[in-house]
């Protein structure tokens, strides 16, 4: 059972999600909260895998709430990293850039479709990351407008071994680890050692960053509309 905490300031919007996912066989919503330092003690307390966390609330926002999540290495009770979903009822935006820097697995509009929301989390559990497909071309256009002092450079990449490049390509263009497993006739455990090396080497600590440096860095192009 995938065991999920649900942080939003707004009632509605919350009880919605937490109904939602709670309809899904392998999916529980184990606590809710009304704002990061809530949220904070709710992760703490239950261990759950999924956040989905939402970015703008009174008093502890959720770029804060994500950053301690990450910066306190919060485990599941699997022994998992905990994953974390930006909830944002904005296409993009700072709070979004600054959630996904902090280490969030990825995010999700508000009005995404029931279908989205529930595959975003078993996406985020499976170690895969996760962004609204909507707007990835913005995000990663505003990414490579706005690097940061870590944020990974060319030479960095230079550093990725031709398969680890083909890694990162295949997953930049939208597959998931086993998806690039079958198209490179090896393991899915040999994906994410790859992944794991690559992630190493660029210095980031969640595949949303590696993912948007490879468009950054152009390796890989953003498709044309």
């Amino acid at each position: 059972m995938i065991r999920v905490v649900v942080v939003d300031d707004q009632p509605l919007v919350r009880a919605g999600i937490v109904m939602l996912i709670n309809a899904e066989d392998d999916i529980s919503v184990v606590a809710e909260a009304v704002d990061g330092a809530e949220a904070l003690s709710q992760i703490r307390c239950h261990r759950p895998d999924v956040v989905l966390m939402d970015v703008r609330m009174p008093g502890t926002d959720g770029v804060t709430a994500t950053r301690a999540v990450v910066n306190e290495g919060l485990t599941s009770q699997s022994g998992q990293p905990i994953g974390v979903i930006i909830l944002t009822t904005y296409h993009i935006d700072e709070a979004v850039y600054a959630a996904l820097r902090a280490g969030a697995s990825g995010f999700l509009l508000k009005d995404a479709a029931p279908a989205e929301i529930v595959n975003a989390i078993r996406s985020v559990v499976a170690g895969e990351a996760w962004l609204d497909p909507a707007v990835a071309r913005r995000l990663i256009d505003e990414f490579a407008a706005r690097p940061e002092p870590h944020t990974p450079t060319p030479a960095e990449m230079a550093q990725l071994t031709p398969r680890e490049r083909e890694v990162l390509s295949l997953m930049a263009r939208g597959l998931s680890n086993a998806d690039v497993a079958v198209e490179l006739f090896i393991s899915e455990a040999t994906v994410k050692t790859h992944l794991a090396r690559v992630m190493m080497k660029l210095g980031v600590r969640e595949k949303a960053q590696a993912v948007a440096a490879a468009y950054q860095t152009g390796l890989v192009q953003p498709p044309t509309r």
